[in-house]
């Protein structure tokens, strides 16, 4: 349609969303953050391991169920994507956690992604296919490292400015997100041979808004442990980055491993909704965490 979301989602969209972050975030913190070892090993193993194998052992549970094959099969796809390039970031700076420690996860989640991805589908589900790894790599550094490291560049020069002014960086991505869901929307549901009975479909929403709700209490649980050694900012981060999963990688690495599958537009589905209920859960969440984590500070 007139919004070429080919063009302006996959290039401009996310470039967008790293560039403002990048222009937002204050050097000395995203400096800081890539020194959080542990954080960053906690949210890679539990998004990228903890999370497909649980959806495994679940979707074995639900296999004896009337709910359609290939909704499940899409529910494991889910579980096998990285973290998301936006969405987390952006709820971690409505709540004031540690921004730079969720950008970090959220970029290098996603280049792990690219690899591994692709590997946990054919390990789980059996797809094979020749991953263009090359074209999807440099796509990424183009869209996620460049555009952060030119918003950083900027920064130096208008600093006092940014300070004066303090543009609406938050609002600017959300809006953003908002586009990239709904051409993702209009995109699956035109196909004319997708096919889903209503109550698959209830039940999917309900797994997925429940998968979400137990998995982020989990990774609070784990976070805020005594010896644990993360802050509330950092636990914060840790309950977004462990959580989300990537849509704008998501859909277009689905549409290369399963290129040709006549199911295709049903695996994408439980993606297309767990996304915007991962936004909307959050979005409802965050004046609830942003006390907390004020009191916790205090």
């Amino acid at each position: 349609g007139p919004l070429k979301p080919e063009i302006t989602i996959t290039y401009i969209a996310v470039s967008a969303i790293f560039f403002n972050s990048g222009l937002s975030l204050k050097t000395e913190e995203l400096t800081s953050a890539l020194m959080h070892v542990k954080l960053h090993l906690f949210v890679q193993i539990f998004t990228l391991v903890f999370f497909p194998t649980a959806i495994w052992l679940f979707l074995q549970l639900l296999s004896i169920t009337p709910i359609n094959e290939w909704l499940l099969k899409g529910l494991q796809t889910v579980g096998c994507m990285p973290p998301p390039v936006s969405s987390a970031v952006i709820l971690t700076k409505a709540v004031g956690g540690n921004e730079a420690a969720a950008i970090f996860n959220s970029a290098f989640g996603s280049f792990l992604g690219i690899v591994i991805t692709p590997l946990l589908l054919l390990l789980f589900l059996g797809s094979s296919s020749s991953v263009p790894f090359t074209s999807i790599f440099s796509q990424l550094f183009m869209t996620v490292v460049v555009p952060l490291i030119i918003g950083q560049i900027v920064r130096r020069y208008i600093k006092d400015w940014l300070e004066r002014k303090k543009p609406p960086f938050g609002a600017i991505s959300s809006c953003v997100l908002l586009m990239i869901i709904y051409t993702t929307f209009c995109d699956t549901f035109a196909n004319p041979n997708i096919d889903l009975d209503k109550f698959s479909l209830i039940i999917i929403v309900f797994i997925i808004f429940s998968v979400q709700m137990s998995f982020m209490f989990l990774t609070f649980l784990f976070s805020t442990r005594n010896n644990s050694s993360f802050t509330p900012a950092d636990t914060v981060a840790i309950i977004f980055c462990s959580t989300h999963k990537s849509l704008t990688l998501g859909i277009p690495m689905l549409k290369i491993v399963f290129a040709g599958y006549e199911h295709l537009s049903l695996i994408s589905v439980p993606l297309l909704i767990y996304h915007p209920a991962q936004i909307l859960l959050g979005s409802l969440l965050v004046p609830t965490i942003k006390s907390w984590m004020v009191s916790r500070q205090k």
